[in-house]
């Protein structure tokens, strides 16, 4: 399974979300620079490194959105720790417009 599989997986299973939308959005980071690769290497584009979580779900009502991203963060933590470079959540509870 490979990692976007992974994580909307996981967040089907924790938030049963009413819309889950997992982006990889690598590519558009190419030519970046990663510290934390072997020798700061420029990054090619390729991989899953960099995500967009969309995500409504009932079980964010009443939540800050502090609340809401560090729950996220801590469901995904090991892709955070394996591979993960960049993950942007955008959370929200059914009926809350989301902000662009």
């Amino acid at each position: 399974m490979n990692t976007r599989a992974k994580i909307e997986t996981k967040l089907a299973e924790a938030f049963a979300p009413d819309q889950l939308d997992v982006i990889d959005e690598s590519h558009l980071h190419a030519g970046h620079h990663h510290a934390d690769s072997d020798h700061h290497a420029t990054f090619d584009g390729s991989g899953e490194t960099h995500f967009r979580v969309r995500l409504v779900s009932a079980a964010f009502a009443g939540q800050s959105r502090v609340e809401r991203h560090r729950a996220i963060n801590r469901l995904l933590r090991e892709e955070l720790e394996t591979g993960v470079h960049a993950l942007a959540i955008e959370a929200a509870a059914p009926g809350e417009a989301r902000r662009r």
